[in-house]
């Protein structure tokens, strides 16, 4: 179903976008999107802190954007209404020429002997170092949300901690007012990337039996990375606020969320 958000640029366009971000922590879905894009880039700047909806998914999406290398201020995008135009850049706009030479460049050739035998020179390499690819580590807050005011909130948590696999560990959690007497369980874990998905996590236990008899929602609040490998740790600068930058020509934020 096509979302519809109007003039976020608006004090009213800002209330609604607030207001629609209160039970949801992404545009749509269980991770970002598009449609977060979409809605990032129509905002000039970022909102108000009375919006807190809004500028929580704002800092959340920003730091994505960094964390992801994507730091540069591009070539310049006008949003008008759900049109998205951009603005071509000087070296966009090459002559006719140039597009009909570049017909004659065959871009699936056969591979030279120079090409198969560099090939063949880095999977040598490759094999011989014997090292393993390590993975990442990240934390991840989640928004857990029962059915009503009569939810058993400790069988709710323990239906949540109830989850065991490899890669996977329970940290710290709160229960949080939601109204009209209702809370939800913010809860830490921290995960091996490449053994465990959040989402399918989410969809395989907590919206199956027994855990769904208690939870009848659940939302990533914050997905943070929290390791690298071993190469850059001796490059990492930390800052006052837990900020950690790396001196390599990339941005990484490192954010720790506190709980108590």
């Amino acid at each position: 179903m096509a979302i519809t958000l109007s003039n976020v640029n608006s004090e009213a366009g800002l209330q609604k976008l607030d207001e629609y971000l209160l039970t949801r922590s992404y545009i749509s879905g269980y991770q970002a999107s598009k449609d977060d894009m979409a809605v990032f880039t129509a905002l000039p700047s970022a909102p108000p802190a009375s919006y807190v909806n809004v500028t929580r998914w704002y800092d959340h999406i920003s730091a994505l954007l960094r964390s992801s290398g994507v730091t540069a201020e591009g070539e310049g995008v006008k949003v008008e209404s759900s049109a998205c135009s951009v603005s071509p850049s000087a070296d966009q706009k090459a002559p006719a020429a140039d597009e009909e030479d570049d017909d004659d460049v065959d871009l699936f050739g056969e591979e030279t002997e120079e090409e198969k035998k560099a090939a063949e020179e880095r999977a040598a390499a490759v094999k011989a170092s014997g090292k393993k690819k390590e993975s990442g580590k990240s934390s991840v807050l989640l928004d857990v949300k029962p059915w009503d005011d009569e939810t058993d909130m400790t069988k709710l948590e323990e239906a949540v901690r109830s989850v065991k696999m490899e890669g996977l560990l329970w940290g710290a959690s709160k229960l949080v007012p939601v109204g009209y007497g209702i809370k939800k369980l913010q809860i830490m874990m921290t995960i091996v990337d490449d053994l465990v998905s959040v989402d399918s996590l989410i969809e395989d236990h907590f919206y199956t039996e027994p855990a769904n008899e208690y939870i009848q929602s659940c939302d990533i609040v914050a997905f943070n990375k929290i390791w690298l490998p071993k190469p850059l740790e001796g490059l990492l600068t930390p800052l006052d606020g837990g900020v950690v930058t790396v001196e390599t020509g990339a941005n990484l934020n490192l954010e720790f969320l506190n709980l108590s």
